[in-house]
């Protein structure tokens, strides 16, 4: 078979498959980005990419499949580029009279480390506030690293329950601190 036939038989695989495929791709890409004109750009920035693979489409064991994934890829392309950003005005000024709560909560948490159990406070100072891997945490502590991850995790919530009570601190509801009550030394 010569390549002027190969490619024609690769082309006829293309077109089956696009056509069999082409209106169910159209509605997808409609629905998911409410706009008629872009759902057009992207089927057909697909249908080249499908053009592009020339005899290898063929070889593909599902063609429709093959079509909604790289057409699922390129919609999350667009969408990631796509993202709507607002410019804020010169004139708008910081708040920088307050610090941040978590900021303003290192006066408490030496003192709060402090009062928690030696395997406690090695947990978090080690893995947390040096940086060592919790691997490297369980090679040192001839622990399991799934037993070197519980440890730090109970640590944590330790440290965090005795900060809660320690220091009243409180959570907004994204779950990020707020404020505290500072502890007297």
């Amino acid at each position: 078979m010569d390549a002027s036939m190969q490619e024609d038989g690769a082309m006829n695989c293309l077109m089956s498959a696009w056509h069999g495929h082409e209106a169910e791709l159209r509605a997808w890409l409609r629905k998911r980005l409410g706009n008629t004109h872009e759902a057009e750009d992207l089927l057909q920035g697909l249908f080249l990419k499908a053009l592009r693979q020339g005899r290898r489409f063929c070889e593909v064991g599902n063609a429709r499949a093959w079509l909604f994934e790289v057409a699922r890829n390129a919609l999350a392309d667009h969408l990631r580029l796509k993202k709507e950003q607002v410019e804020l005005p010169e004139d708008l000024a910081a708040d920088a009279s307050e610090p941040a709560g978590v900021d303003s909560l290192a006066a408490c948490l030496p003192r709060a480390l402090s009062e928690l159990s030696d395997e406690d406070r090695a947990a978090i100072t080690l893995c947390d506030l040096e940086g060592l891997s919790q691997k490297d945490f369980a090679r040192l502590e001839g622990l399991t690293l799934p037993g070197a991850k519980s440890r730090v995790q109970r640590a944590r919530k330790r440290l965090r329950d005795h900060l809660t009570s320690a220091c009243q601190v409180r959570f907004d509801e994204a779950g990020k601190i707020c404020c505290f009550v500072p502890r007297e030394k």
